[in-house]
């Protein structure tokens, strides 16, 4: 029987750090909204499904203006999200229910490779779990309340990290069943994060591209439209 790879992509931000009314993952690039890149990345590659994890009150929206519009066949479902993050992806884990592996992303994150995406499927069927990240360019300071340097760590120990983050679907709902019902979500940043609290499980990290940068700010978004004209040129 083949392999249910599914990508859970999670676009239910309200894009506050972008300072637009506007949500960043509806914000547009060259004419089409920063969310259609991701999804036509994962349309195009080997996850046989998509969940589409958004806003409560999108959801028509989104099936209209993405499923329909770009005619994203591997979208199976979009739910709508929580609260906080760590609840939305919880939403997008029920409804990948069944699945052997899911590859959690950011759906401000237009600019993911048909590699990476790729790469991590072929490390998560190894690994069980793991999350795509580059090493860290500028030296790194851990500062105390007083604004002074504690310590100053390795660079060639720290990588910034990304997504996808990939697991094996059982295992890491498990982990978030467990996080949410223990109330202990308050240090949770990313997925991996979840699983390495909620079950020892270590987590690889593979390489994954200087480029697939989260829209977040403004100036993100003109970076974004910069690398976009560079892969219109090749």
């Amino acid at each position: 029987m083949k392999e249910k790879i599914t990508a859970v992509v999670l676009a239910a931000g309200s894009g506050r750090r972008m300072n637009s009314a506007v949500p960043k993952q509806y914000l547009l690039l060259d004419g089409r909204p920063v969310l259609y890149y991701t999804l036509r990345a994962f349309e195009e590659s080997a996850v046989t499904d998509i969940v589409l994890v958004i806003g409560a009150d999108e959801i028509e929206y989104c099936r209209q203006e993405f499923v329909e519009k770009y005619r994203l066949s591997k979208i199976v479902a979009v739910v709508a999200g929580g609260r906080e993050r760590y609840h939305s992806v919880y939403e997008g884990l029920k409804a990948a229910a069944g699945s052997d592996y899911v590859l959690i992303h950011d759906g401000a994150r237009p600019f993911v490779t048909a590699d990476v995406i790729a790469r991590s499927i072929e490390a998560v069927k190894v690994c069980g779990a793991c999350v795509a990240g580059m090493p860290v360019k500028d030296t790194i300071k851990v500062v105390d309340a007083d604004g002074l340097v504690k310590e100053t760590p390795a660079r060639s120990t720290l990588w910034q990290i990304q997504t996808p983050q990939s697991f094996s679907c059982p295992l890491i709902t498990r982990a978030y069943k467990e996080m949410i019902a223990s109330c202990n979500t308050s240090s949770v940043t990313d997925d991996a994060m979840v699983l390495e609290q909620m079950t020892g499980q270590r987590v690889r990290v593979i390489e994954g591209d200087y480029r697939n940068i989260k829209i977040t700010t403004p100036e993100d978004l003109l970076v974004a439209e910069a690398y976009l004209k560079d892969v219109e040129k090749k």
